[in-house]
């Protein structure tokens, strides 16, 4: 029988909001770090012309030429992002669901936001035709849309966009003077190797701010070291001078040893691309192995493509999760976590609706619990086969499987005693018993309830109660309404 770990292993407080690739950190750039870690002197705004050139490197190399001056680095690519938003001019448009930083970015810039539901294939990028029907309704009633965050290599639902798809998001972007932000955070990030990732900046170059972060990819989401890439033109230069007045009244610098690392990292060195490589395969394995346990289990979830995340919909358990106390997609958080040990975020944290049961799911745990293990499984030609994986797995299919079964039913009262009939009394039965029904002659009280006589014959069960009510779907702009019959949760 195989031994399965289903320890608890909360994550700290925000750190649950960024999953982590269950990677120890790079030797070569743990060194580099090191090697720098003696300069104290307070960091530039906006990054060394070290670090922006090595970032105007790394985008030339996708096919994104430019220079160092079209670049800016921030402490992670959602300070990066809350500086663009802040530079920028308009409400904002975001796919639902979307990352768990943008609502509350947006809300404190006083900003509206209207979310936009993603298509059945993936999430990152709203579907084309609502995006474009939501701007119109916007504009008629007074609104002032005018930004559209996308993620083409999608958190929380680690898909990727079709190029096609994007394509019409793109089409709908140009035609209606929307500024597109794409938080690349997770592009580096591909499952399948040799497959092109769909940037926007290749579609709207004149029009598209690009975001990256070096945690994800190169397995070091602690340090904080994000970029952006502005347009070279006049609206793009001005764009990138707000964004950087904005991080330098923040005091939001990236410390001189990580920008010495983020350098080392972004000039991509073979040894740490071929690691990078090996760390998609990991991903790629577990992420699929994940999924699988989750479809089992009878949750519907978008197959993955990118990251180290999976986003399913509980909806079709439902009941059983309703017995457990879960039935939103807060309850159905913390129950997760609970039952698997896995940082769990839910749906609402994503702009999603509350009343929906969809959760965002890491899968770095189950690369391993020390870094030896991790190693182990960035080395493995086939870390499911690896104990510490493998025992990862059952624990999580264990656990789904107690969710899917609902709590176990109360125990009945005990059955009576057995009675010996009097001397000359038919037994229980016979052709004069009085049987009328499971406790005894009509008139014989109920086990266990004083002064209640059972009536006999089939019992008649209490009338159910009420309905659960139906999930809610958040419509663009805040409104809401009931969902369409068959719908359960968005």
């Amino acid at each position: 029988m195989q031994e399965t770990d289903r320890t608890p292993r909360p994550a700290p407080g925000a750190a649950r909001f960024v999953p982590d690739p269950g990677l120890p950190v790079p030797a070569e750039l743990a060194e580099r770090l090191a090697a720098a870690a003696d300069d104290g002197a307070p960091a530039p705004p906006g990054g060394s012309r070290a670090a922006r050139t090595a970032a105007a490197g790394y985008y030339e190399r996708r096919g994104l030429p430019g220079t160092a001056e079209q670049v800016l680095l921030g402490p992670g690519a959602a300070t990066v992002l809350f500086a663009v938003l802040a530079a920028a001019e308009g409400n904002v448009l975001v796919p639902r669901p979307c990352g768990p930083h943008v609502l509350p970015q947006a809300a404190l810039l006083g900003r509206d936001v209207h979310t936009v539901a993603a298509p059945a294939e993936c999430g990152g990028v709203p579907d084309p035709f609502a995006l474009l029907e939501t701007v119109r309704r916007l504009r008629a009633e007074g609104g002032d849309p005018r930004i559209l965050v996308l993620s083409p290599a999608d958190d929380p639902t680690g898909t990727l966009a079709e190029p096609e798809l994007l394509h019409e998001v793109c089409e709908v972007a140009w035609d209606e003077h929307l500024l597109v932000v794409s938080d690349e955070t997770f592009r580096d990030v591909l499952h399948h190797p040799g497959e092109v990732f769909p940037g926007p900046a290749e579609i709207l170059p004149a029009r598209t701010v690009c975001i990256g972060d070096l945690g994800p990819w190169l397995a070091v989401p602690g340090w904080n070291a994000g970029f952006a890439r502005f347009t070279d033109d006049e609206p793009g230069r001005v764009l990138r001078d707000r964004a950087l007045e904005v991080l330098a009244r923040l005091r939001a610098c990236v410390p001189g040893p990580v920008q010495a690392a983020a350098a080392l990292g972004l000039d991509e060195p073979r040894s740490l691309t071929e690691r990078a490589a090996a760390a998609n395969r990991l991903h790629a394995a577990v992420a699929s192995a994940v999924h699988h346990e989750l479809v089992a289990a009878g949750a519907m979830c978008r197959p993955p493509g990118a990251g180290f995340q999976l986003y399913p919909d509980f909806a079709s358990l439902r009941p059983a999760l309703g017995r457990l106390g879960a039935c939103d997609s807060a309850s159905l958080e913390r129950l997760l976590a609970e039952r698997t040990g896995l940082p769990v975020l839910g749906g609402h944290h994503f702009g999603d609706d509350p009343a929906a049961l969809h959760a965002r799911i890491p899968t770095g745990p189950f690369n391993g619990a020390t870094e030896q293990q991790q190693e182990e499984s960035l080395d493995s030609s086939d870390p499911l086969g690896l104990p510490h994986v493998a025992r990862a797995l059952a624990g999580l299919r264990a656990a789904l499987a107690d969710l899917a079964a609902g709590p176990a039913p109360p125990p009945g009262p005990p059955p009576p005693p057995p009675t010996s009939p009097a001397p000359g009394s038919p037994a229980p039965g016979g052709p004069s018993a009085e049987w009328t029904g499971p406790g005894g002659p009509a008139d014989a009280p109920v086990p266990g309830v004083p002064g209640l006589a059972d009536p006999g014959g089939p019992v008649e069960e209490a009338p159910a109660g009420p309905a659960a009510p139906a999930p809610r779907e958040y419509r663009a702009g805040g409104g809401e309404s009931a969902p369409e019959a068959g719908e359960d949760g968005g």
